[in-house]
């Protein structure tokens, strides 16, 4: 190429030059710029996909420490009922003239609301359990979607840079098209 510049002539050669400068020239800042967008791009996904489990972590450890003083308070819920059927049985051992049957009998049904208190306080820490285990699946589809949405800034930034690279075979054509052009005129 360089060898068959002279036939341009001289007037023209300068104007070949210039204009495969200015081209150049653009194509470097475009390059550049595009460069540092595809930085940035990534840096923020980076960023977004730290946010996300960053998030995803204290988000399960909240839900875990709420399903830990759940069941502890369900817990003594349990025991006071326990004791509080206890000191109902107590109190029917205790009644003078109560005998037999009638003494099995009361002793039943003392302990029946006690039962049935602490069956409910099981019922609650099961529903707890339950709940956690939705919470703790939301959350993840919640994490995972963040990491995607993060995964696809950066495949952005990766295309952005890789088709700037096709940059220099664009500034190339452009310079054999002026070329052409000129020797054609």
């Amino acid at each position: 190429m360089c060898a068959a510049l002279p036939l341009l002539g001289s007037a023209v050669t300068p104007l070949f030059f210039g204009s495969l400068a200015i081209q150049g020239a653009q194509m470097v800042a475009q390059n550049r710029l595009a460069s540092r967008t595809a930085t940035a791009q990534y840096a923020a996904a980076r960023r977004s996909a730290d946010s996300a489990e960053e998030s995803f972590t204290q988000q399960q450890e909240g839900a875990g420490a709420n399903l830990k003083e759940t069941r502890a308070s369900q817990a003594q819920k349990r025991l006071a009922a326990s004791i509080q059927g206890r000191q109902a049985q107590g109190a029917v051992a205790a009644t003078e003239g109560v005998a037999g049957n009638l003494s099995s009998l009361l002793s039943r049904d003392s302990v029946l609301p006690s039962a049935n208190l602490r069956n409910s306080i099981d019922q609650s820490v099961a529903s707890a359990e339950g709940q956690f285990r939705r919470q703790a699946l939301g959350l993840t589809a919640q994490r995972d979607s963040r990491l995607n949405a993060a995964t696809d800034m950066q495949n952005q930034a990766y295309n952005t840079a890789k088709a700037n690279s096709s940059g220099i075979f664009d500034f190339l054509g452009a310079g054999v098209n002026t070329y052409t052009g000129l020797i054609n005129s």
